[in-house]
């Protein structure tokens, strides 16, 4: 059987996890959360403990692998703020990619 993703969509409440957050991070999480639900149209969700992502599509890997995963989020984290963006395998994505540096 493969293996199971251990990070998901959650009940819990965003506002209650960016409000635990320390600054800086927490304003740059409550900006991200308001821009990326601005552009995407999507609700904030917490997958995990510590993940917000916005929207959800299913993948399927060749080796049998499957789940599900937000299209666009971020992780408010200690010293850095991670973001996290669903691309696909095409010559737009690499383009993309290759101008953002280190990823």
């Amino acid at each position: 059987m493969p293996d199971t993703p251990k990070t998901g969509p959650t009940e819990q409440s965003v506002d209650a996890f960016l409000a635990q957050v320390e600054p800086p991070q927490r304003q740059d999480g409550i900006t991200l959360r308001q821009f990326f639900e601005d552009v995407t149209g999507y609700e904030a969700v917490l997958w995990g403990s510590s993940l917000i992502g916005f929207g959800s599509y299913h993948y399927r890997y060749a080796s049998g692998r499957e789940g599900d995963s937000f299209y666009v989020g971020f992780s408010p984290r200690k010293t850095n703020l991670v973001l996290y963006l669903a691309l696909g395998e095409d010559a737009v994505s690499e383009r993309l990619l290759a101008s953002l540096g280190t990823y």
